[in-house]
């Protein structure tokens, strides 16, 4: 069951919805409507899916629809057409009842003004949601607190909104929507009355929180930047229609139409791409089972003047040089005698940005790994590859 459902959403802004639905149907577009009627289409036919735990952004430029959508996954604006669910529930045909519990149980919403109480300490603020629903004191400040915590403001629970920065300050909203323990994070341009270097900070934030506490995320934004580092997946929208729903790779290397291509095509691919995108499967010894004459000849029949070595269950021991390995075979030692520890390692998701610098100063490949385990080698061309001619075509040039 999908987390967020939304099936053919419009909404027409005016004094008479239902001619404007009925023109949309006929083909009528946006402008024409306004022109004829003065009525505005905010959202026209908008249908997407979220999973349980995913990061599923909305993005466009002002006047796409995009604050309209996320206010009608709440149901703060009321529908013209179409339908919400969450977690399999209608809340388009719910009572004002349903709604309200729905709204305290599921959805937090984030917004970009902080809309906190000037009057209220960032405790009492964060405890606001749970206040109103009634949970008691004790119980409230203790979730409250671990909120605080999780969202790095440990030590300024009596401060007040007016005594925080920017970037704390908007700490403090996401703090009190994570106190509410709901599954589904509202946010509407969240990040985008930051500034930069406290942006980039609040985006890492957001990130850390959400792999470590599992909510499923709905973020609006205007920022393409932005978008491409936090989605798992994007739905752009214009004019109130969502022009193409992917990944950030299937975004930047198949866009759907020209209105796409133009947002895409001066993306700095570095910080798109991860290294889990460019690696390779290694070629590898193994120290169970393999000695120095067998590395000498997996070096000769790769062309290569290196090698990483593993253990049978694949947790990285060392690089292994030909020298060395040569060194090994004459003095009869062991492969494990013989490795050196001075390569760089990374993870999966290390954005190529971050490996450039990297890759030009390291002698050896780059070993990509995971909890000790060796999961691929990216070398320098691989690296460069990626960022010239995408994913698949760097995958070529590496092999």
């Amino acid at each position: 069951m999908y987390k967020i459902e939304v099936n053919n959403l419009t909404k027409v802004f005016g004094s008479n919805p239902k001619d404007g639905l009925k023109r949309l149907q006929e083909g009528q577009g946006k402008e024409k409507i306004l022109e004829e009627t003065g009525m505005t289409v905010g959202v026209n036919n908008a249908s997407f899916q979220v999973k349980p735990g995913e990061f599923f952004v909305i993005m466009g430029l002002s006047g796409s629809g995009k604050s309209t959508l996320i206010r009608l996954v709440n149901r703060l604006i009321e529908p013209t057409a179409g339908e919400v669910l969450i977690d399999g529930h209608n809340i388009t045909e719910m009572t004002k009842t349903d709604l309200m519990l729905t709204r305290r149980k599921k959805l937090s919403m984030v917004f970009q003004k902080f809309a906190l109480f000037p009057h209220r300490t960032v405790q009492d603020n964060v405890e606001y949601g749970l206040e109103i629903q009634g949970i008691a004191k004790e119980e409230r400040a203790k979730k409250a607190l671990q909120s605080i915590l999780d969202v790095g403001l440990k030590g300024y629970e009596d401060s007040y909104p007016d005594q925080l920065s920017g970037g704390m300050q908007q700490r403090v909203g996401l703090a009190r929507a994570l106190a509410n323990d709901s599954d589904i994070l509202l946010m509407d341009e969240a990040f985008s009355a930051l500034d930069p270097l406290i942006r980039k900070e609040m985006q890492d934030e957001l990130l850390h929180l959400q792999s470590k506490l599992g909510k499923t995320v709905l973020f609006i934004t205007h920022d393409l930047d932005e978008a491409l580092k936090l989605g798992d997946r994007i739905a752009i929208m214009k004019n109130g229609s969502i022009v193409q729903i992917g990944t950030a790779e299937e975004i930047l290397e198949n866009p759907a139409n020209e209105y796409v291509y133009n947002f895409v095509e001066d993306v700095d691919r570095s910080k798109v791409l991860v290294a889990e995108n460019v690696m390779k499967k290694p070629d590898v010894v193994t120290t169970w089972k393999d000695g120095p004459r067998m590395a000498v000849k997996k070096m000769e029949d790769a062309g290569l003047s290196s090698i990483f070595v593993v253990d049978k269950d694949k947790n990285l021991k060392g690089i292994l040089t030909i020298d060395s390995a040569i060194q090994a075979y004459k003095e009869n030692k062991w492969v494990e005698d013989v490795l050196e520890q001075d390569y760089f390692t990374t993870t999966l998701e290390t954005p190529l940005s971050d490996l450039i610098g990297v890759a030009a100063e390291s002698k050896y490949p780059i070993a990509v790994v995971e909890d000790n385990k060796l999961m691929g080698i990216i070398v320098r061309v691989s690296i460069l590859s990626g960022l010239v001619l995408g994913k698949d075509q760097s995958e070529v040039a590496a092999e």
